[in-house]
């Protein structure tokens, strides 16, 4: 029986002020990743392909490992692209050899005037072939428990790059301009006279 599940997600984050723009950061695909995923769970492939070991998930009675080789592009304004373009499931291999998942996503800046905002989406879809004693399962069942695992995945993600995200932009903010001081309110700080 072969089936598909999908999920999608979207967020949106406020983006603090600062002279250099988070799209500078955005730049830089590997440090992005880093900041969204275990480092010890990432291999760089190439100049934008990363793989990346996922954490072991269980779906119904068995525990399945993915393992995603994602492209991560940055373009000029500053914009992310990624997209799967292989995935291998540790674990049962009658499921690896049948087994699809595609993801696609973007992030990206929204500047206005007063503020900046990082808006993003991830679609995922994974197309499987039950293995037997799966397949006996009732449909709505299994329906429900993949939607919701791959639900549970892409809100996993999102709530890492809520909370990475600007957290690896102050760090790199500070190694960029390590002189500078906070800005109090107020107060205006000259690189350089500190």
């Amino acid at each position: 029986m072969y089936l598909h599940f999908t999920a999608n997600q979207t967020v949106t984050l406020d983006v603090p002020s600062h002279p250099t723009p988070i799209q500078h950061y955005l730049r830089q695909p590997q440090r992005l990743v880093h900041a969204l995923t275990d480092p010890t769970r990432v291999e760089l492939l190439g100049e934008h392909c990363f793989r990346l070991k996922m954490r072991p998930v269980n779906f119904l009675m068995i525990t399945l490992q993915p393992v995603v080789d994602m492209e991560v592009k940055a373009a000029a304004d500053g914009s992310i692209r990624l997209r799967s373009k292989a995935c291998e499931i540790r674990g049962v291999d009658y499921i690896n050899q049948r087994f699809r998942l595609d993801l696609i996503g973007y992030l990206r800046p929204e500047v206005t005037p007063n503020q900046t905002k990082l808006i993003g989406q991830a679609d995922l879809k994974v197309g499987v072939d039950m293995p037997p004693p799966l397949s006996l399962t009732p449909l709505p069942i299994l329906e429900a428990t993949g939607n919701g695992l791959l639900k549970s995945v892409l809100l996993t993600i999102k709530q890492r790059l809520m909370h990475q995200l600007l957290a690896d932009y102050g760090a790199w903010l500070e190694e960029q301009h390590p002189h500078e001081l906070p800005a109090e309110e107020g107060m205006v700080t000259v690189p350089g006279l500190v």
